[in-house]
């Protein structure tokens, strides 16, 4: 499928502008770099984003995503971190403090860091969770139905998306339930420092990531001195036996609350809106059950837009010659919406089947290591939307968050349906 007539990106248009994504995911856009300059420079104001350059090269096409993705010799996550756009106001060494997350690692340190955390997410450890999470899943449908307004109305982000992806990070790591509430805000006031309505500043921002880092370290604490049957024992009880020390695990749970929780409950939250659009797919949904639909869900939310690598050596890529040091925005809502892999990317379509999409990141050592549990935590809900809400419609236009590399839904107003007997 070609588009010849597409405009290219006018001119000072920038991707991680997030006054573009407050108001949509710029797909014309993609497409028409897709075409013409899959590799295109976008420059910024020095400083803008946080970094003392002057943009970046947007890399637009499948195949040169994954290409990026999966060469960390030539391209760094370490460099300047995986986040592409800062708060101007940020410093320099608010930016280092960062690379001591896993997301923000490159090999050796990656993998000694991965090798160890990864035990929690084995198909044995997802798989044991399953029961659990099916319960809950039903009851956060039941809830929410019980505290629906008088018109039937309720928001579907705080009273179904939020909830599962919470619950599941809590089960996982051991966190009393009632402590969900405080992931929910410090991760909040971490991503969402873009948003005028959450009035949140950097500082806010940092100090939500320490309250985070203090939360679990005190927690590996307690399993040091107790051992219990849960993945934090796992992961530092023997810290000379290759486990995490304690301000390790601590940073690995501020990547948990934003990577497995923004971005799955940003999953749920679009693919709500996406069936309610689309009555057919619901329909079909409601019919059969496909376990393709996980998959569809991602590739259609993209809840991360992108990430950043730095150029460790001059490198040639799509045509374009990037020097050593350029920063390079990989955009996985271009990628996924890339008519040479996907079949009318345009279309919603829940029996999609190959979905190579790269919402899981592009491959390579980043690759989502909680892919298993969020495509679990996506398909238990919507059985248990489709179970217990199957008349269920929309009652409002998605409210957007204000984000630079977040395809975030804050509000998504719903309203009951007829039940079934």
């Amino acid at each position: 499928m070609t588009c010849p007539h597409l405009p290219s990106p006018p001119e000072g248009f920038d991707f991680t502008d997030p006054d573009v994504l407050h108001a949509r995911v710029p797909l014309p856009e993609f497409a028409a770099l897709r075409q013409t300059s899959p590799v295109w420079w976008c420059a910024q104001p020095r400083g803008i984003s946080g970094f003392d350059d002057e943009g970046y090269w947007a890399v637009t096409r499948h195949a040169d995503v994954k290409h990026v993705s999966t060469h960390p010799e030539l391209f760094s996550s370490n460099t300047n971190t995986a986040i592409i756009r800062f708060n101007e106001t940020i410093s320099r060494d608010r930016i280092d403090a960062q690379k001591l997350i896993m997301l923000n690692m490159d090999p050796p340190e990656h993998t000694r860091v991965r090798q160890i955390v990864q035990r929690g997410f084995t198909p044995r450890a997802i798989r044991s969770l399953e029961n659990a999470l099916r319960d809950r899943a039903r009851s956060i449908v039941e809830t929410a139905i019980a505290h629906a307004g008088d018109d039937g109305s309720f928001d579907f982000v705080t009273n179904i998306a939020v909830e599962l992806p919470l619950q599941a990070i809590a089960e996982l790591i051991g966190v009393p339930q009632d402590d969900r509430v405080k992931l929910f805000d410090w991760s909040n006031k971490m991503a969402g420092y873009d948003d005028p309505e959450y009035a949140i500043t950097e500082e806010a921002g940092t100090e939500a990531a320490m309250e985070i880092v203090s939360y679990a370290m005190d927690l590996a604490a307690a399993r040091k001195e107790c051992p219990a049957r849960d993945i934090v024992s796992q992961l530092v009880a023997a810290e000379d036996e290759g486990n995490l020390a304690g301000d390790e695990f601590g940073f690995f749970v501020i990547l948990l609350a934003v990577a497995g929780n923004e971005t799955t409950r940003n999953a749920i939250s679009h693919g709500m809106h996406a069936f309610l659009t689309h009555p057919e797919q619901w329909d079909l949904y409601q019919r059969e059950r496909p376990r393709t639909a996980a998959e569809e869900i991602v590739r259609w939310a993209t809840p991360v837009v992108s990430f950043q690598r730095t150029a460790t050596q001059d490198v040639e890529l799509g045509g374009q010659k990037i020097k050593a040091g350029d920063r390079v925005g990989i955009f996985y809502s271009s990628a996924n919406n890339d008519p040479e892999v996907f079949d009318h990317p345009e279309r919603f379509d829940i029996t999609r089947d190959p979905n190579p999409h790269l919402g899981f990141g592009g491959g390579g050592p980043h690759f989502c290591l909680g892919k298993s549990l969020a495509v679990l935590e996506i398909d238990l809900i919507f059985n248990a939307i489709a179970d217990g809400l199957p008349g269920l419609r929309l009652a409002g236009e998605p409210r957007r968050l204000r984000a630079a590399w977040l395809n975030g839904i804050k509000e998504l107003q719903v309203g009951l349906g007829p039940r079934t007997p």
